[in-house]
Formats: structure tokens, C-alpha cells, sequence
């Protein structure tokens, strides 16, 4: 096969982003879908954090239409001087265009790359673009990426701003191109949280009756901690308000707020221009280190050492250390035992952000761990020093934490003394597969011995393990850590994939890298995949972010032409059954049809055929789109509170499949 110049393919202005939608905008799923009314609203945010806008609209019209309006200075519309094309064709059809390499125009930005409003463009089957400016009006409207009029002025006004409508492209975005109310409203609650002053309004104009909801917290991230601890069963919360302070530095701008409850567990979010960093980066880690050097300092001071006796290390240990030529007679808290109970938000805006790829999760600018770091420690010490009380009560805290680690650890590494033999202490019922290379391997965690002895029988004894479940299982939601780890029947799960839970955990050491929940197709079924999704998710939530977790779809119906059919179709909803039997014909009269009511009604061979066979079978992977709004949903229905669990069933009762 020849391979020549002819053979090398460029794609000019957006034909790249239409060719590789995923490298720009992350899927084209609803993840991306829903990526394209970020990169329009970062625009209307970046006017705002310039000082230029203060009104921002987003809006949901009927038939997948969105509408984002601001009152910014308006993208400009005068011929280029190189490009010799409008300021705001070039904006909305070539990739790296824009203001936001100008620091003359924009301080910050959240949309740093430039390609954020032409992704748009080229996504979308259609997009049209106002601008207000100068006295006038002006549009210009674009199919897939292309300018298909010239920007015209259509009218006059004393108004400024820019409006950018657009209809996302069925042929890219195949999955969907319906937009979730719930997923924008929580990055917009996000921008105007961040933004104090700001006023976001969101509109969903699909409805008969309109919904609109005005979005402005003068409190900024102080107001967001108050709202993140809203959903947080705690017997405390200090100080009463949230610790608050700001500070600038070399151009770079940093905001902090934060307090402290009595959970176990931690909610720190953080941001660089409005971005949220979810996977951290240089000014989470100043946060953090400054924050445990900051508390292991007071804790050495006299008025708390009746705090640090609870870290006092054994004889043995202290005559361990001074033959290693340490003086430590205490155990130093960890970064981990201070963020225990601590819900805080850190927003940082960093002229020249330097991000890992567009999507911008992770901070690697050293500069910013710097000067977040001298600042917290600065800020949180006059805090702690000004308020005597509010740090002994958080030295407690944090204390009890260290302790509960320290004592956890010890304790692990007295049942590994015990000896386990060579399983580790794996469950007396699980069925482990041959194989132990974790990529190659997965576990059935079955409901009750009779599904899990068809499973036995069915299963590829090299590669599937089944670990049968009994009994009542535990609500995770309602009751303390310790309760978790000693459960008789939360036990053999985690023993089973040897991850360890909490703290503790190490993805490092799982047994499969497939975790398949397979209950039965009824009410008690999807409670228990209900039940052990909330321990995975508040005990182990790596595997499900990993895509370790799988929900197995077991057939609801069996249709056999004759009662000797040796080959029945099995069909896994009522419209594939009714379209099973329509094909038949005839001998639909005839066919006999079973309704499996459990999956101890099938055999081993029929639950290998349906649902553990890897070229056969269905299966749906278990992801956290939103890990927040998972979050609360998780602390409502599996929680102890009755009333908010009650308002949400009222609130979302029209969009139940009841079971009777």
C-alpha cells in the first residue's frame, strides 16, 4: 500500500474539534454535553472577574436550544488588522482565539486555551451570536462551525453584552442532547458562590410553567461552606462561622473558608479561576501542609498538652526512638487527621494557571503552593490565637482522629499476627476464582445461597469469583465507622477485595478489577444493590471512580416457542418481551413464557448464558458524575433525617417505576 503526501490529511479551522470532539470538551457524552455551557458561562464569568459584568442568564429552551446572556462589554466586531475578518468571527471559528491571551483585556481567566466558545460553535448544528456594543446590535449566525451570514447590525440599543444561542449537534453528540437541570445548577450555584455579588439567573423555559431561579450570595465562599455543611449530621460545627481570609500576592489572589464539624469525614473543594480542581494540585497542597504544621504547633504549646498526652508514644516506642537517636515522645498528626470533619473551600485566581490539559483538574504552578502555604499559616495562627477555645475544641477534633488511626493501625497489625494462612483471612464462602492477576479477574456478589450456587456452577472458575451474600444488610448511612469494620456481614466484602475501608483503604491492593452486584430484578434486589452502593460509595469511592463497580442485569423473561425449546429468548425489560413474542407470529399463541421472579430460579447454565458470560451478557458500570449532588442524595435517602428524605419523594415521586 503506498503512503505519499496525498496520503496526509489536515483539517482546516474546526474540522479538528468535529473530527476529535473528545480531545477538546472530554466525551460527547452528557459529561460533554453539558461542557459546552461551561465554556459559555467561563466567558461571562471571565467579564465578571474583569469588573465588567455583573448579570449573567442561562437559559433551557425547548427543543435542546441554550441561551447564555451577559451584560460584559461584548465580544468585539470590528475587522482584525492581520486576519482581516470581525473580532467575533474569528473568536467563534478559530481555535486559540481570544481575549484571554491579552492580560491588557483579561487579568485571569477560567478559559484559558481559547478554544472554549469555538468548541461550541463547531459542536453545534446551528449557534447564533448577539452582541450589544458601541449603540448597536449585532448577530451572526453559524452552521456546524461555519459563518453562514456576515456580522450585520439589527437593531440599535444603549445596552452592552454578548448572547450566544445554540443547538448542541445530534450527529456528535449521539447519547443525548437533552441538558440536566440538577447538573448546571450546581456549577452555577458553584460560579456564584465564587463570585459574591455576581447574579446568575437560570432559567428552564422546557417547562409549560417556566422555572427560574436568581442565584446570589453575598457571603461568597463563606456562604458556600455554610451550604456544603448543610447536609452534614454533625453534634458541632466550629467556629460557628466559618473561619474566613483572603490575601494577594505576586498577581495571584487567594480566598479560604472553612470549618470544622464532628464527622469523620472531610469536603475540601477547591478552584483556580472559577475551575474546580478536582484532582487538586499546588494550592490544595500549600492548604494542607500549612494546616498540620499549624496545628502540631499548638499542640505543642502548654495549654494544650493535656490534648497531646493522648499521643503520647509507649515506653517501648520512646526507648525504640532515643536508640535511633530521635527525642519524639509524641505521634505528630497527619495531614489526613486534620482535614478529618473539615469542610472548606479554596479559590485561588492565577494570572498564568498552569493546568494538566483542557480540562483543567489539576494546578501545577509551585509558585502558588508557596504563597497559600505562608498564608495560611499566617491567617489560621491569629485565628487560633484570637479564638483560645474554638482551637482547643479542633485540637480535640483532630486528636481523636490521630488516636483512632494510630490505634486502627495497631490493631491491623495484630490480627495480621494471628495469622490468616495463605488466604488472609479471605470469607469461608466465597468461591475464588484461579487466576490472581486483578485485571483479568472479577467478583459476583450474589444475594443468598441459592443465587450464589447457581452462580458456583455457572461461573469461568479461572476468572469469576462469587461471593454469596445472608442476612440483613447494613445501612452504612446510619452508623459509626467502627460498626462498619466489625460487621458480620459488610466483613466478607471487605475481606474480599482486600482493599482495607476508609483510611485504610489502598486501591493498590484489590483482588478484581470487576465487582459485579448481581441481585434479583425486584424491590429487594435494588435494595440491596442500594445498600452495598452506599457503602462503596462512603467507604471505598475509588473503585467506583476507577469504573470498578458493575451492576449485573440478570433477564426478567424467559420465552420458549415449545415447552422442549431447547434455545428460549431471553429478554431484560416488558418492551423487549412484547417485541420477542410480536416476532413469533403465530406461535406466539403457543410460547411459553417464565417470569424469573430470582436468580435462584435459574439454573448454572441459564445464569452463565444470560449473565456472566462476557461475550453475551449485559452489564451497566456504576459512575460519579457528581460526586457532590451523589453526596447529598446518599445522606437524604439512606439517611436518618425522615423530613428531607420525605420532601425528596414528594418532590420527585413523578419519576418512579413502582414495583407491585
Amino acid at each position: 500500500m503506498s503512503y505519499s503526501a496525498s496520503n496526509i490529511q489536515v483539517l482546516k479551522g474546526l474540522e479538528a474539534v468535529r473530527k476529535r470532539p473528545g480531545m477538546y470538551i472530554g466525551s460527547t457524552g452528557p459529561r460533554g454535553l453539558h461542557h459546552l455551557v461551561y465554556e459559555t458561562v467561563d466567558n461571562s464569568i471571565d467579564e465578571a472577574m474583569a469588573g465588567y459584568c455583573d448579570n449573567i442568564v442561562v437559559a433551557l429552551e425547548k427543543n435542546d436550544v441554550v441561551r447564555v446572556e451577559d451584560n460584559g462589554r461584548g465580544i468585539p466586531v470590528d475587522i482584525h488588522p492581520e486576519e482581516g475578518v470581525s473580532a467575533l468571527e474569528l473568536v467563534l471559528t478559530r481555535l486559540h482565539a481570544g481575549g484571554k491571551f491579552d492580560k491588557g483585556s483579561y487579568k485571569v481567566s477560567g478559559g484559558l486555551h481559547g478554544v472554549g466558545v469555538s468548541c461550541v460553535n463547531a459542536l453545534s448544528d446551528w449557534l447564533e451570536a448577539t452582541v450589544k456594543r458601541d449603540g448597536h446590535i449585532y448577530q451572526q449566525k453559524y452552521e456546524r462551525g461555519v459563518a453562514k451570514t456576515k456580522v450585520e447590525v439589527v437593531g440599535d440599543t444603549t445596552e452592552h453584552g454578548t448572547t450566544i444561542r445554540w443547538k448542541a449537534d445530534k450527529t456528535i453528540f449521539t447519547e443525548t442532547t437533552v441538558y440536566s437541570y440538577d447538573v448546571l445548577m450546581k456549577r452555577l450555584k458553584e460560579l456564584a458562590f465564587l463570585n459574591s455579588g455576581i447574579v446568575i439567573t437560570f432559567r428552564d423555559e422546557r417547562l409549560e410553567t417556566p422555572k427560574e431561579e436568581v442565584l446570589k450570595y453575598d457571603g461568597g465562599i463563606t456562604s458556600y461552606v455554610a451550604e456544603l455543611n448543610k447536609s452534614i449530621k454533625s453534634s458541632f460545627f466550629v467556629p460557628d462561622e466559618p473561619i474566613y481570609f483572603s490575601a494577594e500576592k505576586d498577581d495571584v489572589i487567594v480566598e479560604i473558608a472553612f470549618q470544622y464539624n464532628s464527622s469523620p469525614d472531610d469536603n475540601v473543594n477547591s478552584y483556580v479561576n472559577d475551575i474546580n480542581t478536582i484532582e487538586g494540585g499546588t494550592h490544595l497542597d500549600g492548604f494542607k501542609f500549612a494546616l498540620n504544621a499549624v496545628l502540631n504547633n499548638f499542640l505543642e504549646m502548654p495549654q494544650y498538652s493535656k490534648i497531646q498526652k493522648n499521643l503520647e508514644l509507649t515506653k517501648a516506642e520512646k526507648e525504640k526512638n532515643k536508640k535511633a537517636g530521635r527525642n519524639v515522645e509524641f505521634e505528630k498528626l497527619k495531614a489526613e487527621d486534620c482535614f478529618s470533619g473539615l469542610t472548606a473551600v479554596i479559590s485561588t485566581k492565577v494570572p498564568e494557571p498552569q493546568f494538566e490539559g483542557q480540562t483543567k483538574t489539576k494546578l501545577g504552578n509551585t509558585e502558588v503552593r508557596s504563597i497559600v502555604d505562608s498564608l495560611v499559616r499566617e491567617k489560621v495562627t491569629l485565628a487560633f490565637e484570637q479564638n483560645p477555645k474554638q482551637a482547643e475544641i479542633i485540637l480535640k477534633k483532630v486528636v481523636s482522629e490521630a488516636k483512632a488511626r494510630i490505634d486502627a493501625q495497631k490493631a491491623k497489625e495484630n490480627s495480621r499476627k494471628k495469622s490468616f494462612g495463605d488466604s488472609f483471612g479471605l470469607p469461608a464462602k466465597l468461591a475464588d476464582c484461579s487466576l490472581k492477576n486483578p485485571e483479568l479477574c472479577e467478583v459476583y456478589i450474589v444475594e443468598g445461597d441459592s443465587a450464589g450456587g447457581s452462580a458456583k456452577k455457572g461461573r469461568d472458575p479461572k476468572t469469576q469469583a462469587i461471593l454469596p451474600l445472608w442476612g440483613k444488610m447494613l445501612n452504612v448511612e446510619k452508623v459509626t465507622a467502627d460498626k462498619v469494620r466489625n460487621n458480620d456481614k459488610l466483613q466478607p466484602v471487605i475481606q474480599t477485595l482486600g482493599t482495607g475501608i476508609g483510611k485504610d483503604f489502598n486501591i493498590d491492593k484489590i483482588r478484581y478489577h470487576k465487582i459485579v452486584i448481581m441481585a434479583d430484578a425486584d424491590v429487594d434486589g435494588s435494595h440491596i444493590r442500594t445498600l452495598l452502593l452506599t457503602f462503596f460509595f462512603r467507604y471505598m469511592p475509588e473503585i467506583i471512580e476507577k469504573g470498578y463497580v458493575y451492576l449485573a442485569m440478570p433477564p426478567l423473561y424467559s420465552i420458549k416457542k415449545t415447552k422442549n425449546d431447547k434455545n428460549p429468548i431471553y429478554t431484560y425489560t416488558d418492551e423487549e418481551q412484547e417485541a420477542a413474542l410480536q416476532s413469533l407470529g403465530e406461535a406466539r399463541e403457543k410460547a411459553i413464557i417464565q417470569r424469573y421472579k430470582g436468580l435462584g430460579e435459574m439454573d448454572g447454565n441459564q445464569l452463565w448464558e444470560t449473565t456472566m458470560d462476557p461475550a453475551h451478557r449485559k452489564m451497566r458500570v456504576v459512575t460519579i458524575p457528581d460526586a457532590m449532588a451523589a453526596d447529598q442524595i446518599f445522606s437524604v435517602c439512606m439517611g436518618e433525617e425522615v423530613e428531607p428524605r420525605r420532601k425528596f419523594i414528594e418532590e420527585n415521586s413523578s419519576y418512579a417505576n413502582l414495583d407491585f
